[in-house]
């Protein structure tokens, strides 16, 4: 059957992976239901090639692209995009995907066809059946030469990623669609394509013609030389001007990604510094509700604070079509916020306005502003996203000034005392206002925050903050930081995660395009030991927040756990070049050239960069580090002099405590001086056990303490302190935190002797996601009484 179009063979070209084809017969049923719905489209019939065949019947000795190229050649081409689809050595990519986009790109018509309502649309339409890996993503994206934009035929639920099918319930399905409603996007989407096409040709039934070459006069008087070259250098000059003045054009062909920079503060009382921030963080949060946005958080924005970068610049490296700028000021009870809407790539003003009033006005003014970029970037808000915008946070002026003040503390790192001064301001608010459900919620956060960083049983934190979670949801039930709180509470409190996990979908519904609630749901999914599942959901938040350091550290941490040492080093590095003094990731790429090939050369490089930063030069953790390298090197008394030399007590980071007392005692221990090893050893348990009655259940303290009578020669209660630290975070509950107890405990074995247990642990940890490696167990001392032993050896030859 022929094309509409006269020279074409065919109206459309399914393209897909036989694989994906087997079982259920997907693909032959989704073009069975898409044929029924052209009918009912189209007033003509559409011509549809799909072949049934791996490969159309073709012998290895027949030439593949000749026998193709004329099937091809038609209007629009469907590639079934699935988990297989994007490798470049499959017959459906390089014979099909690849050869359209090129052939399309040098036909008549041209790859992109401008629809009748002036945005442009490719003639490849990508129906998705699955969601991608990361790099399969950048592939098709690089192909296709931007963004992938597919119809989605994906249905999702905790653990699924598998094609939509007819029966499927939506209720049940997080994209919340209906199969007989994606067909009918295809159907439309073609039409609207098709429509364009035979627009672009001559009146029905005639033949394109080809376009008339111009008359030049005098034809011999031009150099061809010159001709070639001039066309050469006006070619891109030409077409760079029509992409800009594209570009430029509000909401133009442009995915809606957008950053909203950090507002400059004009408020001349110092008191009021937090505002631009806060207001700042206030846009991000509204825009979040709009479903067409994807917006950028606060921590990947807050770094362009002051900058001098251009907006090309920042918007290449957040990675968005759209900036957000401006000031925001406020004099006793007057306010005036002023915003610009920047098209990043052409660095063009879309929209810029000035919004002045009471301060009472503030909630007023940030709905105004989120709904007026909606407009510009020609986005229909839909009734739930409109009530969602309106619905203001408290109508006291007071009570929303206390939270904002709170939320800025709420939002700054990570320690104790922001956390402690903005429990203070969300109860002051909750105060002024007793029905303020998100205060409540922000102030549950902090309480959980606190017990997860600064656990001290006397607090009852955890108690506080399921009481400040119940008042939010009294307040409002709907409210979906009361259920990210809610979640928070069963898997910070619990380490319940299939309770965490269902608060956390349902706020998900709430605020489809939030990194952070992607980024706390691969945290979930990394403790429960789900780790493929949990990089999946940590690269989903990188596509939506591809600055955030804190996604980047995670892929990495996840990659190394895993042994991905090339692409653990890949996620570091990005990070560092985002934030080159983030502690938690320079320990972490430190620690990955031990872990990965025992090179101190490597690691003692990134220390020596980090020690370049005032930052970095009194961090516990760094400290630590540089001694270890120390006493890998075998260099015991630079490692004395250095711990000598620092004020440093301890070490108490998330995985473990080390005191410096135990450093001393280890290196005395390696110099063989049992008498000062042992003065620090009891040094080192005297400080624990005073830790552990302020915090009873916390196994790093056990472990330590484990360690400190070890070195005493206490075998059997080492070992038994030992165990409870196990017991208290088995790997089976938190596979990622647990994994350092079982190696504290083989560690505390072979200091007392116990070699065969501590081969068995060792060997356990080898085949799991886990801090330890070969070249780890050959590079510490703490394992040479091991290396002389056959089974040892053993093991380090089947994990090598």
């Amino acid at each position: 059957m022929a094309s509409l179009i006269p020279g074409y063979n065919y109206d459309i070209f399914i393209s897909y992976r036989q694989k994906d084809n087997k079982g259920d017969r997907w693909v032959s049923e989704f073009v069975d239901a898409l044929k029924n719905e052209l009918e009912s489209t189209f007033k003509e019939e559409i011509s549809v090639y799909f072949d049934i065949n791996p490969h159309d019947g073709l012998l290895e000795t027949h030439d593949v692209g000749a026998s193709l190229k004329e099937k091809l050649k038609c209007l629009i081409f469907i590639p079934i995009i699935s988990q297989t689809y994007c490798d470049p050595k499959c017959f459906a990519w390089q014979y099909e995907f690849a050869a359209f986009n090129k052939m399309a790109k040098g036909d008549q018509f041209g790859r992109d066809i401008r629809l009748e309502g002036g945005n442009v649309a490719s003639r490849i339409l990508p129906v998705k059946i699955h969601d991608l890996d990361q790099e399969d993503k950048i592939l098709i994206e690089n192909e296709l030469g931007g963004v992938l934009r597919s119809i989605e035929f994906i249905f999702k639920s905790a653990g699924v990623n598998r094609p939509l099918n007819p029966s499927d319930n939506p209720d049940k399905n997080l994209n919340k669609t209906y199969y007989r409603d994606q067909i009918n996007k295809v159907a439309n989407a073609i039409k609207e394509l098709v429509s364009a096409i035979k627009k672009q040709g001559l009146p029905d039934g005639e033949a394109l013609k080809t376009p008339a070459k111009a008359n030049i006069s005098n034809p011999k008087k031009l150099n061809k030389k010159i001709f070639i070259w001039t066309a050469l250098v006006l070619a891109p000059i030409i077409a760079g001007y029509f992409l800009l003045q594209k570009l430029s054009e509000p909401g133009m062909s442009l995915e809606k990604t957008i950053a909203v920079l950090p507002l400059e503060n004009r408020s001349d009382n110092e008191e009021l510094s937090w505002f631009g921030d806060a207001i700042t963080d206030e846009i991000i949060q509204q825009l979040y509700k709009i479903r067409e946005f994807t917006v950028r958080s606060r921590p990947s924005v807050m770094q362009y604070k002051g900058t001098t970068k251009t907006a090309p610049e920042i918007g290449r490296e957040l990675k968005v079509n759209y900036l957000i700028t401006g000031s925001a000021q406020r004099f006793e009870d007057e306010v005036r916020i002023s915003v610009q809407l920047i098209n990043s790539i052409t660095d063009v003003p879309v929209w810029d306005d000035t919004f002045e009033g009471n301060r009472k006005d503030i909630s007023t003014i940030q709905i105004e502003i989120a709904k007026k970029i909606a407009k510009e970037l020609k986005t229909v808000l839909s009734p739930e996203e409109i009530f969602k915008i309106d619905k203001k946070l408290t109508e006291n002026p007071d009570a929303y000034n206390s939270y904002l003040i709170g939320n800025d503390y709420y939002q700054r790192s990570y320690n104790k005392e922001n956390f402690e001064i903005a429990i203070k301001r969300f109860s002051k608010a909750i105060e002024l206002d007793p029905g303020f459900a998100l205060a409540y919620s922000k102030m549950a956060q902090c309480y959980l925050f606190l017990h997860w960083f600064y656990y001290d049983i006397k607090a009852d934190r955890l108690g506080k903050a399921k009481e400040a979670i119940d008042a939010a949801f009294k307040v409002d039930p709907d409210c979906p930081d009361a259920h990210i709180a809610f979640g928070n509470y069963y898997y910070i409190g619990f380490l319940d995660y299939p309770r965490a996990l269902e608060q956390l979908k349902i706020a998900q519904k709430m605020l489809p395009n939030s990194s952070d609630l992607y980024y706390t749901l691969a945290n979930i999914y990394r403790r429960a030991g789900k780790f493929e599942l949990s990089d999946s959901t940590y690269l989903k938040a990188y596509e939506l927040d591809p600055s955030s350091t804190a996604i980047l550290q995670n892929l990495g941490v996840n990659a190394s756990l895993l042994k991905e040492y090339p692409k653990a080093e890949e996620f570091f590095t990005k990070a560092l070049l985002i934030n080159p003094t983030f502690i938690e990731v320079l320990w972490q790429k430190w620690f990955l050239y031990l872990k990965w090939n025992g090179d101190l050369t490597q690691s003692r490089q990134v220390l020596d960069e980090a020690f370049q930063f005032n930052e970095c030069k009194s961090n516990p953790l760094l400290f630590e580090s540089d001694i270890l390298l120390d006493i890998y090197a075998g260099d015991y008394t630079k490692a004395l002099s250095s711990l000598s030399s620092n004020d440093i007590d301890f070490i108490f980071i998330q995985f473990y405590v080390d005191l410096k007392s135990l450093l001393f005692a280890r290196v005395y221990d390696l110099k063989n001086m049992p008498g000062e090893a042992d003065k620090y050893y009891k040094s080192a348990l005297i400080t624990l056990d005073s830790m552990i009655l302020k915090n009873p259940e916390d196994s790093r303290l056990y472990s330590a303490k484990g360690i400190a009578l070890a070195g005493l020669g206490l075998k059997q209660e080492a070992i038994e302190t030992a165990k409870k630290a196990v017991d208290m975070m088995k790997i089976e509950k938190e596979a990622y935190r647990g994994v350092f107890r079982v190696e504290d405990l083989a560690r505390i074995y072979v200091m007392v002797g116990e070699y065969d247990k501590a081969l068995v642990l060792i060997e356990q940890l080898l085949k799991i996601p886990s801090r330890l490696s070969v070249k780890l167990l050959l590079l510490d001392p703490v394992w040479m009484p091991l290396r002389n032993i056959p089974e040892f050896k053993k093991i380090i030859d089947i994990y090598s």
